[in-house]
Protein backbone atom coordinates (compact mmCIF):
# COMPACT_ATOMS: atom_id res chain seq x y z
CA UNK A 1 0.00 0.00 0.00
CA UNK A 2 0.97 3.86 -0.25
CA UNK A 3 2.89 4.98 2.88
CA UNK A 4 1.91 8.74 3.42
CA UNK A 5 3.87 10.85 6.04
CA UNK A 6 1.72 13.18 8.13
CA UNK A 7 3.41 16.42 9.72
CA UNK A 8 1.48 16.80 13.04
CA UNK A 9 2.39 20.64 12.94
CA UNK A 10 1.15 21.28 10.13
CA UNK A 11 -0.92 18.69 8.33
CA UNK A 12 1.59 18.75 5.63
CA UNK A 13 0.97 15.13 3.62
CA UNK A 14 3.98 13.73 2.24
CA UNK A 15 3.72 10.28 0.24
CA UNK A 16 6.77 8.02 0.53
CA UNK A 17 8.46 7.38 -2.68
CA UNK A 18 10.89 4.77 -1.91
CA UNK A 19 15.02 4.52 -3.76
CA UNK A 20 16.04 1.47 -5.03
CA UNK A 21 19.52 1.70 -3.47
CA UNK A 22 20.39 -1.34 -6.24
CA UNK A 23 19.30 0.13 -8.74
CA UNK A 24 21.75 1.54 -11.60
CA UNK A 25 23.67 4.79 -11.89
CA UNK A 26 21.86 5.68 -14.62
CA UNK A 27 18.59 5.69 -13.51
CA UNK A 28 17.06 9.10 -12.38
CA UNK A 29 16.33 8.94 -9.06
CA UNK A 30 14.03 11.15 -7.90
CA UNK A 31 14.42 13.65 -4.75
CA UNK A 32 12.04 13.61 -2.09
CA UNK A 33 10.19 16.39 -0.77
CA UNK A 34 9.29 15.48 2.87
CA UNK A 35 11.84 16.82 5.37
CA UNK A 36 12.60 13.68 7.04
CA UNK A 37 15.92 11.64 7.39
CA UNK A 38 15.95 8.91 9.07
CA UNK A 39 13.51 6.64 11.09
CA UNK A 40 14.05 4.56 13.78
CA UNK A 41 10.63 2.96 15.14
CA UNK A 42 6.80 2.98 14.17
CA UNK A 43 4.22 2.58 16.56
CA UNK A 44 0.84 3.40 17.56
CA UNK A 45 -1.07 2.17 21.14
CA UNK A 46 -1.41 -1.52 20.19
CA UNK A 47 2.17 -2.34 18.27
CA UNK A 48 5.62 -0.95 18.28
CA UNK A 49 7.88 -1.73 15.68
CA UNK A 50 11.81 -1.58 15.46
CA UNK A 51 13.68 -0.60 12.20
CA UNK A 52 16.22 -3.38 11.51
CA UNK A 53 16.69 -2.57 7.79
CA UNK A 54 20.93 -1.86 7.11
CA UNK A 55 20.20 1.71 6.51
CA UNK A 56 17.49 3.98 8.79
CA UNK A 57 17.48 6.83 6.05
CA UNK A 58 13.71 7.63 5.23
CA UNK A 59 14.43 6.99 1.54
CA UNK A 60 15.36 3.37 1.02
CA UNK A 61 13.18 2.53 3.91
CA UNK A 62 10.84 -0.57 3.35
CA UNK A 63 7.49 -0.30 5.40
CA UNK A 64 6.72 -3.50 5.24
CA UNK A 65 6.10 -4.38 8.74
CA UNK A 66 5.30 -7.83 8.41
CA UNK A 67 8.46 -8.62 7.28
CA UNK A 68 10.58 -9.52 10.23
CA UNK A 69 14.29 -9.42 9.08
CA UNK A 70 13.28 -5.54 8.35
CA UNK A 71 11.12 -4.88 11.44
CA UNK A 72 11.44 -6.33 14.86
CA UNK A 73 8.08 -6.00 17.14
CA UNK A 74 7.66 -5.31 20.74
CA UNK A 75 5.87 -8.08 22.45
CA UNK A 76 1.83 -7.39 22.95
CA UNK A 77 2.26 -7.77 26.44
CA UNK A 78 5.05 -5.19 26.84
CA UNK A 79 3.07 -2.61 24.75
CA UNK A 80 -0.04 -3.37 26.78
CA UNK A 81 1.59 -3.09 29.90
CA UNK A 82 1.99 0.60 29.55
CA UNK A 83 -0.53 1.64 26.82
CA UNK A 84 -3.56 -0.66 27.67
CA UNK A 85 -6.17 0.31 30.15
CA UNK A 86 -5.72 1.21 33.80
CA UNK A 87 -1.69 1.91 33.10
CA UNK A 88 -1.64 5.33 33.04
CA UNK A 89 -2.83 5.39 36.48
CA UNK A 90 0.65 4.72 37.98
CA UNK A 91 1.85 7.61 35.99
CA UNK A 92 2.64 10.85 37.49
CA UNK A 93 -0.24 13.30 36.61
CA UNK A 94 0.79 16.77 35.21
CA UNK A 95 -0.33 20.19 37.04
CA UNK A 96 -2.65 21.71 35.08
CA UNK A 97 -1.59 24.98 33.08
CA UNK A 98 -2.95 28.27 34.48
CA UNK A 99 -5.30 29.90 31.94
CA UNK A 100 -4.24 33.46 30.54
CA UNK A 101 -6.03 36.35 32.86
CA UNK A 102 -5.47 38.61 30.41
CA UNK A 103 -7.93 40.16 28.36
CA UNK A 104 -6.39 40.30 24.82
CA UNK A 105 -8.50 43.10 23.22
CA UNK A 106 -8.31 45.59 26.13
CA UNK A 107 -4.10 44.73 26.44
CA UNK A 108 -4.18 45.67 22.46
CA UNK A 109 -5.14 48.81 22.60
CA UNK A 110 -3.44 49.96 25.52
CA UNK A 111 -0.59 49.11 24.20
CA UNK A 112 -1.21 50.87 20.61
CA UNK A 113 -2.22 53.74 22.21
CA UNK A 114 1.10 54.42 24.26
CA UNK A 115 2.94 53.56 20.89
CA UNK A 116 1.15 56.55 19.05
CA UNK A 117 1.69 58.78 22.22
CA UNK A 118 5.20 57.86 21.92
CA UNK A 119 5.49 58.64 17.80
CA UNK A 120 4.14 61.22 18.07
CA UNK A 121 6.36 63.05 20.49
CA UNK A 122 8.95 61.46 19.06
CA UNK A 123 8.15 63.21 15.69
CA UNK A 124 7.64 66.15 17.52
CA UNK A 125 10.80 66.50 18.41
CA UNK A 126 12.48 66.16 15.71
CA UNK A 127 9.94 69.08 14.28
CA UNK A 128 7.40 66.91 12.57
CA UNK A 129 3.62 66.83 12.55
CA UNK A 130 1.77 63.46 13.37
CA UNK A 131 -1.09 61.99 11.34
CA UNK A 132 -2.58 58.83 12.08
CA UNK A 133 -4.50 57.15 9.53
CA UNK A 134 -7.07 54.80 11.29
CA UNK A 135 -8.00 53.19 8.19
CA UNK A 136 -4.51 52.12 7.33
CA UNK A 137 -4.12 51.21 11.08
CA UNK A 138 -7.49 48.53 10.58
CA UNK A 139 -5.48 46.61 7.23
CA UNK A 140 -2.85 46.15 9.77
CA UNK A 141 -4.89 44.00 11.69
CA UNK A 142 -4.58 40.67 9.21
CA UNK A 143 -1.53 40.95 8.62
CA UNK A 144 -0.31 40.40 12.28
CA UNK A 145 -2.57 37.40 12.32
CA UNK A 146 -0.79 35.97 9.79
CA UNK A 147 2.39 36.24 11.22
CA UNK A 148 1.21 34.75 14.35
CA UNK A 149 -0.48 31.68 12.50
CA UNK A 150 2.80 30.98 10.52
CA UNK A 151 4.90 31.28 13.84
CA UNK A 152 2.49 28.57 15.25
CA UNK A 153 1.87 26.38 12.81
CA UNK A 154 4.29 26.96 9.77
CA UNK A 155 1.92 27.67 7.48
CA UNK A 156 1.45 31.50 5.53
CA UNK A 157 -2.00 32.37 4.79
CA UNK A 158 -3.53 35.72 3.90
CA UNK A 159 -0.36 37.98 2.24
CA UNK A 160 -2.20 38.08 -1.22
CA UNK A 161 -5.36 39.58 0.69
CA UNK A 162 -3.19 41.97 3.29
CA UNK A 163 -1.59 43.28 0.02
CA UNK A 164 -4.29 44.25 -2.28
CA UNK A 165 -6.25 45.67 0.33
CA UNK A 166 -2.80 47.63 1.02
CA UNK A 167 -2.40 48.48 -3.01
CA UNK A 168 -6.60 49.57 -2.29
CA UNK A 169 -5.71 51.88 0.53
CA UNK A 170 -2.67 53.83 -0.89
CA UNK A 171 -3.43 55.80 -3.45
CA UNK A 172 -1.61 56.51 -7.13
CA UNK A 173 1.73 57.86 -6.47
CA UNK A 174 2.21 57.26 -3.50
CA UNK A 175 4.57 54.53 -1.28
CA UNK A 176 3.54 51.87 1.97
CA UNK A 177 6.59 50.79 4.28
CA UNK A 178 6.14 48.79 6.60
CA UNK A 179 7.84 47.26 9.75
CA UNK A 180 6.21 43.98 11.48
CA UNK A 181 7.81 42.76 14.84
CA UNK A 182 7.13 40.40 17.93
CA UNK A 183 7.88 40.59 21.36
CA UNK A 184 7.71 38.21 24.17
CA UNK A 185 6.56 41.85 26.80
CA UNK A 186 3.71 44.35 27.19
CA UNK A 187 6.62 47.27 28.09
CA UNK A 188 5.71 50.04 25.25
CA UNK A 189 9.26 51.91 26.37
CA UNK A 190 11.02 48.94 25.34
CA UNK A 191 9.26 48.09 22.47
CA UNK A 192 9.22 51.70 21.05
CA UNK A 193 13.24 51.82 21.99
CA UNK A 194 13.43 48.25 20.11
CA UNK A 195 12.02 49.44 16.97
CA UNK A 196 13.84 52.90 16.72
CA UNK A 197 17.03 50.84 16.41
CA UNK A 198 16.06 49.03 13.62
CA UNK A 199 16.60 51.70 9.83
CA UNK A 200 13.48 50.11 8.68
CA UNK A 201 11.20 51.01 11.14
CA UNK A 202 12.89 54.58 12.27
CA UNK A 203 12.67 55.81 8.61
CA UNK A 204 9.08 55.18 8.72
CA UNK A 205 8.76 56.60 12.07
CA UNK A 206 10.36 59.20 10.98
CA UNK A 207 9.01 59.62 7.71
CA UNK A 208 9.10 63.03 6.00
CA UNK A 209 7.25 64.39 2.33
CA UNK A 210 3.94 64.86 1.18
CA UNK A 211 0.47 63.56 2.58
CA UNK A 212 2.40 61.71 5.28
CA UNK A 213 0.05 59.37 7.21
CA UNK A 214 1.64 56.94 9.79
CA UNK A 215 -0.55 53.77 10.71
CA UNK A 216 0.30 51.56 14.31
CA UNK A 217 -1.53 48.10 15.11
CA UNK A 218 -1.03 45.78 18.27
CA UNK A 219 -2.05 42.55 18.94
CA UNK A 220 -1.39 40.39 21.64
CA UNK A 221 -1.93 37.00 21.57
CA UNK A 222 -2.38 35.55 25.45
CA UNK A 223 -1.01 31.65 26.04
CA UNK A 224 -1.39 29.52 29.12
CA UNK A 225 0.54 30.85 32.37
CA UNK A 226 0.13 34.75 31.32
CA UNK A 227 2.69 33.98 28.09
CA UNK A 228 2.72 36.29 25.22
CA UNK A 229 2.70 37.18 21.74
CA UNK A 230 2.71 40.36 21.16
CA UNK A 231 2.86 41.72 17.63
CA UNK A 232 3.79 45.51 16.77
CA UNK A 233 3.51 46.78 12.95
CA UNK A 234 4.36 50.17 12.05
CA UNK A 235 3.15 51.24 8.79
CA UNK A 236 3.31 54.92 6.64
CA UNK A 237 2.27 55.84 3.20
CA UNK A 238 3.17 59.47 1.30
CA UNK A 239 3.34 60.52 -1.67
CA UNK A 240 6.43 59.96 -3.86
CA UNK A 241 8.57 63.43 -5.15
CA UNK A 242 10.43 62.64 -7.80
Amino acid sequence: GTVVFWESLNGHRYIHLPIDPNAPPMDKQHRPKYPYKSIGCVFNHVSFYANNQPSDSVEVCKFNLKNEADWKSMSQDAVLSVCGPGASLAWPSMPPLCCSSLDSALVSNDLEQQLRVMVYEHRRDLGLTTNFDDQLSYLLTPALAAYELERVTGISAGNEEFQDSIKQAVPDGHTFKGYPIQFSHRNAKRAFATCLKSPVCEEIINCRGDHVRLGVRVKVYPYPENAIATWIMFACKYKSVL
